[in-house]
């Protein structure tokens, strides 16, 4: 491995001058000094985790990717232990024509919306469940196919499982799709030491299968999607249920309206035992790392710092801690509405008013639950007790040429005893005013000022932050957040400043700061930062 780390960057570089094709890659790099730390491991040492990708195109025809990565002198903090050193992340070799396409190596793949299968990389969160295998397909103006096969990415190894995907998306007409997917997973439980010989109340093989339709015209959309799961064992503290084995099943409706200055869309899901992974035991595992399907919680995702305290985690997961908490999955919607009022309105005046408001709202599933027999009967519309809700209204507002404002207040309720299994139930409202001053065609300041109120749990906060932008390429920041209330921990704040420049395709970030525990999430999937203060280098380059 080590002189594939060395031989295959020189390959690259050697075909990629040698020849003349489009050559082209990145490099990021994101490390952090640990000058105080929960873990002795890594408190006053440095960690960084460093991505180098190559791809090289031959003609329209070939592709080359690979990726290396570089854990040295060890990974950032809450990051898999499966990745340390030096390894050849992902590695691929594409060839496609006008209507087949095939792949063979690291394989990124999306069936429909995610539900069924979905591998993608996403640095933030330590994800890169790609599988290692073969991959083709056939473009057609009425029908696509896709068939892969393989074992997926974990770490710098491979998962025990393997997966077999099928999917086809066939066009009814110039408004209807019509989609069917398969996804297996065949997993060996006569493997000695790691599965005991029990005999199972399921098989090896876990099936999922999805049907889906799509329509969409000049101002309505709308699509559902189901996906059926066979029976699959239930993973209860670190190890398989002998005789606690459940179906599973994914039900997603979406629809929207949209006009001139007008839009509406409303999710409407419900899931039941829907963890997928190719290694079972990630079901209960912090990284996500051999995850199947996409999961991720329909809520806003918000910028500000108090607004992502006490973040929702999607709740696709059967789980029966004690007789007072057992759950099978989640149930709820999520609705955007958007409205702009026009320039000159009594509403809008000189330069126009923006309004969105979102709206969405989590629960277990309704049923019937028995933590003796170890089982569940749910049914379809039951909502059982609220993991979360929230209503966001956000006001964007053009003053004058060279000033704009965002207002915005959220309304939360947060379950912390059902969705992280621990005590308790938070009630918080938070404000949010987001100022921006034009002070020429290049300089700007950005200022902001929060306050979370909260009668539960950590009691009130309160935050603010400055960023000066010299120019489009150059600009410092500081920002600070205060739990001024919560006396029995001393009221901690959380403080960073930092100085960012960019030029042409190169981005350098310098912080120092203190950061707050708890879950960052990227795009509704979530991992758990613990608290430290130290020094934060990134880069981000392509070429």
């Amino acid at each position: 491995m080590n002189k594939l780390f060395i031989i295959i960057p020189l390959l690259f570089f050697y075909v990629g001058f040698s020849q003349n094709n489009s050559f082209y890659g990145a490099f990021e790099s994101n490390g952090v000094y640990y000058s105080e730390n929960e873990s002795k491991d890594f408190e006053r040492k440095f960690k960084s985790n460093n991505y180098f990708n190559l791809n090289y195109l031959i003609g329209n025809r070939w592709k080359f990717d690979l990726q290396l990565e570089s854990y040295l002198p060890g990974r950032l903090q809450n990051f898999s232990d499966m990745m340390e050193g030096n390894y050849l992340s992902t590695l691929s070799i594409n060839y496609k024509t006008k209507k087949f396409d095939f792949s063979i190596g690291s394989i990124y793949e999306q069936f429909g919306s995610g539900l069924i299968l979905r591998t993608w990389e996403d640095r933030q969160l330590g994800i890169n469940n790609s599988i290692w295998g073969v991959r083709t397909s056939y473009e057609s103006e009425k029908i696509d196919l896709k068939l892969l096969a393989g074992y997926q990415k974990k770490g710098r190894e491979i998962s025990t499982g393997k997966i077999l995907g099928l999917d086809a998306e066939i066009s009814l007409s110039e408004d209807f799709q019509f989609g069917l997917s398969y996804v297996g997973r065949l997993d060996n439980l006569d493997i000695p030491d790691i599965f005991p010989a029990v005999d199972y109340d399921f098989n090896e093989l876990t099936n999922l299968f999805s049907t889906r339709l799509d329509y969409f015209s000049d101002s309505f959309y709308m699509n559902y999607e189901f996906i059926g799961k066979s029976k699959d064992g239930i993973v209860q503290f670190g190890k398989i249920s002998e005789d606690f084995a459940k179906p599973g099943s994914a039900h997603s409706l979406n629809f929207g309206v949209f006009k001139s200055g007008f839009g509406f869309d409303m999710t409407f899901r419900r899931l039941e035992n829907m963890g997928y992974f190719s290694d079972r035991f990630e079901a209960s595992g912090d990284y996500l790392e051999t995850s199947i399907n996409y999961l991720p919680a329909l809520t806003k995702q918000h910028d500000y710092l108090l607004s992502n305290i006490n973040v929702y985690e999607s709740q696709p997961y059967v789980s029966f801690q004690d007789p007072k908490l057992m759950k099978a999955g989640e149930i709820g919607f999520q609705l955007d509405l958007y409205y702009n009022f026009e320039k000159g309105s009594p509403l809008g005046g000189k330069y126009g008013t923006k309004l969105s408001f979102n709206s969405s709202l989590w629960n277990n599933l309704g049923g019937e639950f028995s933590y003796s027999n170890q089982d569940y009967t749910t049914s379809f519309f039951g909502f059982g007790e609220k993991y979360f809700s929230e209503q966001s209204l956000e006001i964007s507002k053009k003053v004058s040429k060279d000033y704009n404002y965002i207002l915005l207040f959220i309304n939360r309720y947060y379950n912390k005893r059902l969705v992280e299994e621990k005590t308790g139930e938070v009630n918080s409202k938070i404000l949010v005013i987001d100022n921006t001053l034009k002070l020429n065609n290049k300089r700007s300041i950005k200022f902001d000022v929060q306050h979370l109120f909260n009668s539960d749990d950590d009691k009130n906060w309160f935050g603010y932050g400055v960023e000066y932008n010299f120019n489009y390429n150059f600009s410092l920041y500081y920002s600070n957040i205060k739990n001024y209330q919560n006396i029995e921990k001393g009221k901690p704040s959380y403080y960073s400043t930092g100085v960012s420049y960019s030029k042409n395709t190169t981005k350098i970030i310098a912080s120092y700061g203190k950061q707050r525990g708890g879950l960052i999430c990227y795009g509704g999937v979530c991992r758990y930062v613990p608290e430290f203060k130290g020094i934060s280098i990134s880069l981000n380059t392509t070429f």
